[in-house]
């Protein structure tokens, strides 16, 4: 919802200024929309910064297009990819942008009907609205509740991603190229009213599919393999309506991809060589090298599992890129600012890092990346506009600065908002342990670190021991926030019992003495005890779980078992002993009076993860 508030705002107010700028500059490409004149720097920068993102757009078709004939045929996914790129060349060829548009619009009838049924399909299988639910409550109390839960960054930041979101629609080089090949307004206002005809139902009906898939799947299919669902569901059906789904699903993949693909060639036909625009031949052969690109990524994306094989991670690393890169350029364009090509490159170059550091960082669990991305832009722009002498100081352009009273008062409203919102998910969001108590198969990964609180040396007499006190206190980095789930001991010893006399030859050899260590913490303790070095360890954790997989527990019930506690902090008590054995005998004297050993006492951190499968 706040996405298509986003998108409408878009088709308003920005697809106004685009169509008119498209209109009178005589325009085809995003990347020249934000320059002042073709060829410049800017533009050829903001062509190559198209190409980039729509290139993994384009791959994140095909690889949608490999996993839905993977799901259905059992298809291998690179032979799916690979259909794809002749079907996009073939596309792309057949008439350029105005076959692409025509394509699209019948295209999007097909995905209606497919997904129509679907939907009808998906019903049936959950019972209904209340049937599914049910179902989601029992599996997840979150997926019910207008907020997730566990948003590190509060719900602000969260929706705002989503309305920016909707937004950077508009940075998007295949939509706007539709946009600016509108005659004037009136075009582009039937243009919005049939847009979101067709997008409006086709969202809900995908929106109550995807849910169904959730709770039809939920235990068959990972994480990982989200996406199969709709097409696994598309399986139910008689081969007919199935082959529909299957043509759905591929409308809906190739419209997209050919697009993009004709997007990349505007770009680099219009602002990075422009000598090619009028040579059909050789804008031909661009299209098939970015077909090829896409069709590289896509194929080289099945080797990264979890990014690279994904379409929901590329399509959003792509399409928020987009979206923060042109988006605030259009802006300020509009309000009448007119950056040279350093603040223009600036601004794209920072929009690029945000999304680019943010999705690294993995954040995007939490906010997708069109609020760092776009943030980046906008800080870019205001810090030059007041630092840079060659920027004009008035970041607004035609627009002035609010007074300081009307600065307040927004200020005060935002504030107003922003606690509003805040306190609205502190009230009714799920509680994120709620997701912890459903009993299902978790994979369960973790690694060990090992910290050092104390070690030396002791001599330690026949039957004698000694206590050696360690604190946690004592590690030599610091362990806040370490989960420490044990104690290891390592004892290390070697016996210098030596024998003279005559009669040594023929009298037992030298013994290993026994060395036997115990180590104590709290009520907890383990030993052991040898002849030889040796390493013992006291765990207050379940270490069989690790790294594999764990069935019919709740996810709660395994983090107990790895969570430590706090009980590892504060003192550990270390008490070894020493027991001589005597070799020699008659004729020959043992000197054995005890026994060098030397310690080492570590703190043992779990760092786990617990996923579904």
């Amino acid at each position: 919802m706040v996405s298509t508030i986003g998108q409408l705002v878009a088709w308003i107010w920005l697809y106004k200024y685009i169509q008119k700028e498209g209109s009178e500059r005589n325009l085809r490409s995003l990347s020249s929309l934000v320059s002042s004149k073709t060829g410049a720097r800017e533009a050829e920068i903001a062509a190559i910064l198209s190409v980039f993102f729509l290139a993994i757009y384009a791959a994140a078709q095909l690889t949608a297009g490999g996993v839905a004939l993977n799901s259905m045929l059992d298809w291998p996914e690179t032979t799916g990819i690979l259909i794809g790129f002749v079907l996009v060349v073939a596309y792309c060829y057949a008439g350029g942008i105005r076959a692409s548009i025509w394509t699209d619009a019948a295209q999007s009838s097909v995905m209606i009907v497919g997904s129509t049924i679907l939907c009808v399909v998906a019903m049936g299988e959950v019972g209904g609205l209340s049937g599914l639910h049910n179902e989601l409550a029992s599996i997840d109390s979150s997926m019910v509740n207008i907020y997730p839960s566990g948003l590190k960054f509060g719900a602000t930041l969260w929706i705002a991603a989503f309305f920016l979101g909707g937004l950077g629609v508009a940075g998007q080089p295949q939509v706007v190229s539709r946009v600016m090949t509108l005659k004037d307004d009136s075009d582009r206002k039937q243009a919005m009213v049939w847009f979101f005809v067709w997008q409006t139902p086709f969202i809900a009906l995908m929106f109550i599919i995807g849910l169904a898939c959730r709770a039809i799947f939920d235990g068959t299919l990972s994480a990982s393999e989200a996406e199969s669902g709709l097409p696994m569901l598309a399986q139910s059906l008689n081969p007919i309506l199935g082959g529909v789904i299957l043509a759905s699903i591929f409308a809906a993949t190739m419209s997209t991809a050919d697009s993009q693909v004709l997007a990349c060639t505007a770009a680099i036909t219009d602002d990075i060589k422009p000598e090619w625009k009028q040579d059909h031949g050789r804008t031909k052969q661009v299209t098939l090298v970015v077909a090829a690109l896409a069709t590289g990524i896509s194929l080289v994306g099945q080797q990264f599992p979890g990014f690279g094989d994904s379409v929901f991670a590329l399509v959003v690393f792509a399409v928020y890129g987009l979206g923060g890169i042109f988006v605030p350029l259009i802006l300020i364009r509009m309000a009448g600012y007119e950056p040279d090509s350093q603040h223009t490159i600036s601004m794209m170059v920072a929009a690029l890092l945000g999304v680019f550091i943010w999705t690294l960082m993995g954040f995007g669990e939490y906010v997708f990346p069109s609020v760092p991305g776009m943030g980046a832009a906008f800080a870019v722009h205001f810090s030059l506009c007041w630092f840079r002498d060659d920027s004009s100081p008035n970041p607004l352009g035609r627009y002035s600065l609010p007074t300081k009273q009307f600065a307040a008062i927004g200020a005060v409203a935002m504030v107003a908002l922003v606690g509003g919102v805040e306190y609205s998910y502190y009230a009714i969001a799920p509680d994120a342990s709620d997701a912890s108590d459903k009993t299902g198969t978790y994979s369960v990964v973790g690694e060990y670190s090992f910290y050092e609180i104390a070690q030396g040396s002791e001599y330690i007499e026949d039957g004698g021991s000694v206590t050696i006190n360690a604190s946690s206190d004592d590690a030599m980095s610091s362990l806040d926030g370490m989960n420490i789930v044990g104690v290891l001991v390592t004892i290390t010893h070697e016996d210098t019992e030596t024998i003279n006399g005559p009669l040594c030859a023929v009298a037992e050899p030298p013994q290993d003495d026994t060395v036997e260590a115990t180590i104590s913490h709290a009520d907890l303790s383990a030993g052991e005890a040898d002849t030889n070095s040796f390493d013992f360890q006291l765990n207050w954790h379940n270490s069989s779980l690790l790294n594999t997989n764990v069935s019919n527990m709740t996810k709660a019930d395994i983090e107990s078992m790895l969570d430590g506690g706090g009980i590892g902090f504060g003192t550990h008590d270390l008490v070894i002993g020493v027991t001589v054995q005597n070799g020699g005998g008659l004729g020959c004297n043992s000197n054995d009076d005890g026994q060098d050993v030397s310690y080492t006492i570590e703190l043992v951190s779990l760092d786990y993860s617990v996923n579904p499968v």
